[in-house]
Parts: C-alpha cells; structure tokens; sequence
C-alpha cells in the first residue's frame, strides 16, 4: 500500500511539472512569434506613394511646355492623368508656366529623386524630394545638371492614390536655384535664374614646355555656356579647367605654360584631388553677356566637393 502511494505522488508530480512546462512553452510563443514582422497597411501605401512618384517623375520630360497651350493640355491628359487629380491637372493646363515638364531641349528633367515620405494624414502623405535635370553629356557621366526642390501631396481615392498638390522651391533655398553639379570632378557651380536651360561643353585644356608647342599635358574643361547662346551671335562661355594637384604644382613651376597668355589660370577651387581654374584671358574677345559672367565670378561661384 505504501508503495502504491509513492507511484501515484510521482504521477502528480509528473503531471503538474508537464503542465508547468507547457505553460512556460505557450508564454513564450507570443514572444518567439512577435520576432516575425508582417509588413503594416502604412508601410505598403508608402512604397506604393513612392513607387507613383517615381512613375511620375520619368513622365515629366514627355511634356514640352513650351509647345502651344492646347498641346501642352492634350500631352499633360496624356501622361500625367493616370498620376494626378483632375482638378491639378485642370489647374496646369489652364497654367502651363507653373506645371512640371520640359521647358527648354537641354537640360531636361529626367526623374524626381524622393528624399522623405511622411504621413500627414490617415488618408495622404507628403513627399519632398528633387527633380533631376540632366543633359545628354549627363547620360554617360552620370552627372547632373539641376535639383529643383519638389514637394508633393498624395492622396487616396476610390481609384487609388493621387497626386493632389504640388509646390516647387523651399523655404531654405537660395537665390541661386540654378546649381551645376559636377559629380565626376567634385564640384558646385551656382548660376542666376537667366542661366536656366544652360548646356554644359566638354572640352580639353593642353599645355606646352616653355618654347615649345609640343603638347605635354592635358587634361579636362568644362564649358558652361548660356541658354541663349547661338552660333551667329555667341555669349560669353563659362570656362573652368581642371587640374590634378600635382599638374597644378607643375603649372605654379612654369614646367609648362597654358595658352600664349603671359599670365597662369587663376584658381577658382579645390578639393581633395583636383584644382579648377579660370583660363587666363578668358573674355579677351568681349563678347555679349562678359560683364555678367564677370559678376558671377565675383560671387565664388564655385564649391568644391570631395571625391572618393
């Protein structure tokens, strides 16, 4: 009898521990479960006002608005409407001047590059972000000619989300809107609002042994040369040589001189691996639009960027 009472007290015993363990097991699987995140509704809407952002912003160098106002509309219907509400795209129609699109052949915008997407209400979001403007030597590069600050409002429809407002500029943006960004050589060059639409010339400098018209050494130039610039009636260029910091050395050494001037390039920047400079004598001919470019200078234009 006293045996049979010790196995039914290890039963119990057995029991409550194996109730005890399934416990612990079923109170910890919440916390094992909770490290498996499913994507939340507001995650998926901001990929999804993202991703029509992105959509939009390839759209915007298919709209010329500088064609007549009725194609401009047509064109505007044409690519914008899957994007926007009809009461913004009624508004830019009947007011191309202050709608997106293509304004001159080159530069032109070629995306929107989003910087934030914030919720602002259950049913809308703000994105901020720039329009890219590039130019066809941009392609190959990689560089970028203008970022116009943009600001967006989407909303969601019965028929999905829209764009229902857009502002351009910032509270925080300079005078000078018109940036030239050089990424391949690491620099900034800032431009009044009549320079906008300008196209950017890529040359090469070369330079001769004193004596000597035997080229030496080269290396690149960068022309900014004005919108209205035509051939039977040139403007004043922009022209910035770039140098390694051991040609410029050179160059200081008079180990070789650039042009028949009697005086160097004079140094508008530098960063950590290039010098860019101004030629000697570079508006000798005194052509139209050269007392402006000399007012850009004046303001140091230029800043440097660091390369890898």
């Amino acid at each position: 009898m006293k045996r049979l009472s010790i196995l039914l007290l290890a039963v119990l015993i057995g029991a409550t521990l194996t109730g005890c363990a399934l416990e612990n097991i079923a109170a910890k699987a919440p916390e094992d479960g909770a490290e498996i995140q499913q994507p939340s509704d507001s995650q998926d809407d901001e990929k999804t006002v993202a991703k029509l952002i992105e959509e939009f912003g390839t759209k915007l160098k298919l709209v010329s608005l500088l064609a007549p106002q009725d194609a401009v509309g047509q064109s505007m219907e044409e690519h914008y409407g899957s994007y926007v509400t009809d009461e913004l795209l009624a508004k830019w129609q009947n007011d191309p001047e202050h709608a997106p699109g293509r304004t001159v052949s080159s530069p032109w915008p070629e995306r929107i590059e989003i910087v934030s997407v914030e919720k602002i209400a259950d049913d809308s979001y703000q994105v901020t972000g720039n329009i890219i403007e590039v130019t066809s030597t941009d392609l190959e590069k990689e560089d970028v000619a203008n970022r116009i600050p943009i600001t967006l409002t989407v909303k969601k429809f019965e028929n999905g989300w829209l764009i229902d407002e857009v502002s351009f500029g910032s509270d925080e943006e300079e005078e000078s809107s018109v940036v030239y960004t050089n990424n391949e050589f690491g620099f900034k060059f800032a431009l009044p609002e009549t320079w906008k639409g300008y196209a950017i010339i890529t040359d090469t400098w070369e330079g001769s042994t004193p004596g000597s018209s035997t080229v030496e050494e080269t290396g690149p130039k960068a022309i900014i040369r004005h919108p209205e610039w035509k051939a039977e009636e040139p403007r004043q260029d922009i022209p910035i040589l770039i140098f390694t910091h051991a040609q410029w050395e050179d160059l200081q050494k008079e180990k070789f001189h650039i042009g028949a001037a009697p005086v160097g390039p004079s140094e508008l920047g530098r960063n950590n691996k290039y010098v860019f400079a101004l030629p000697a004598r570079y508006n000798f001919a005194f052509l139209k639009g050269y007392e402006e470019v000399e007012q850009i200078l004046q303001n140091n234009p230029l800043e440097p960027i660091q390369v890898q």
